[in-house]
C-alpha cells in the first residue's frame, strides 16, 4: 500500500502565494513521478504539473499555471508546489499523485481557494 498525504492548502487572496507539499509513505520502493493535479467544482480533473525522479527531474507544467506554479522534489518521497501570483481560477481541490512500476496512486487533496 502506498500512502499520500497532501498539506499546505488554505484561503488566499487573488496575487497571493500558497505552497502545497506532498509525502509518499507505506510501500515506497522507486518512483518514477510524482505530479499535482486539480479538480474545480463540475469540472473534470486536470494535470497541473509533474516532476520525475529520475536523473534530471524533468518537469512537467499545465498552459494555465506556466510561470507561476513551481514543482520540486523536497527529498526522496516528498513534493512541492510553489504557487505564486494565483487566481480565483485556480480555485479547486488539489490532488497529489505518485506513479511506481506503472502504478498511480493518489492523495484524498487538499483545498485551495483564491478570492478576488
Amino acid at each position: 500500500q502506498v500512502q499520500l498525504v497532501e498539506s499546505g492548502g488554505g484561503l488566499v487572496q487573488a496575487g497571493g502565494s500558497l505552497r502545497l507539499s506532498c509525502a509518499a509513505s507505506g510501500s515506497i520502493f522507486s518512483i518514477d513521478r510524482m505530479g499535482w493535479y486539480r479538480q474545480a467544482p463540475g469540472k473534470q480533473r486536470e494535470l497541473v504539473a509533474t516532476i520525475t525522479f529520475g536523473f534530471g527531474g524533468s518537469t512537467y507544467y499545465a498552459d494555465s499555471v506556466k510561470g507561476r506554479f513551481t514543482i520540486s522534489r523536497v527529498d526522496t518521497v516528498t513534493v512541492s508546489l510553489q504557487m505564486n501570483s494565483l487566481k480565483p481560477e485556480d480555485t479547486a481541490d488539489y490532488y497529489c499523485s505518485v506513479e511506481q512500476y506503472g502504478a498511480e496512486y493518489w492523495g484524498k487533496g487538499t483545498l485551495v481557494t483564491v478570492s478576488s
